[in-house]
């Protein structure tokens, strides 16, 4: 029998404000890192709507996708493990609210950070990923697609109703 492989999917919000960038820094299993507000897709949500998920659980913050920065894939091997793994990364940018002291930041999350590009740049050697720079000079660059771009069937949406 053939087992498919399948990427995970992921999305992840580039939030500027002032000429910097809203990161947050988490633990994971290489150490104390940095990222943009991210995480997995879940079963019966949209792209749009797991981004302003995720972005709301790591930031407290209300998050309001604009625009599809882009679409990654990167790949990872976790050096203790040797676990591979690629991901297909959906990144939005987009506006943020202010924090909302009656929610708490998502497990692991330590805190969020607001930083310059070159900051960002300077801790390249602390980022959970190649991507959180990528996608913050794709920013930078002006790389814009309309959300229209995406397409969710509501067979998705409806899933288990």
């Amino acid at each position: 029998m053939d087992t498919r492989w399948k990427p995970n999917v992921t999305v992840a919000a580039i939030i500027e404000q002032d000429g910097r960038y809203l990161l947050i820094e988490e633990h994971t299993h290489e150490g104390l890192r940095l990222n943009n507000p991210a995480g997995h897709l879940d079963p019966s949500e949209s792209l749009v709507d797991a981004c302003i998920r995720e972005a709301l659980e790591e930031t407290t913050c209300t998050f309001t996708p604009q625009a599809l920065l882009g679409v990654y894939l990167s790949r990872f091997q976790r050096p203790a493990t040797q676990e591979d793994i690629t991901y297909v990364r959906f990144a939005f940018c987009g506006s943020v609210g202010p924090a909302n002291p009656a929610l708490q930041l998502d497990t692991g999350i330590v805190r969020t950070l607001w930083m310059t590009p070159d900051e960002i740049r300077a801790s390249a050697d602390r980022h959970r990923s190649p991507l959180v720079l990528r996608c913050i000079e794709d920013h930078l660059a002006g790389q814009r697609f309309p959300l229209a771009t995406l397409f969710t069937d509501p067979s998705v949406t409806d899933l288990g109703r």
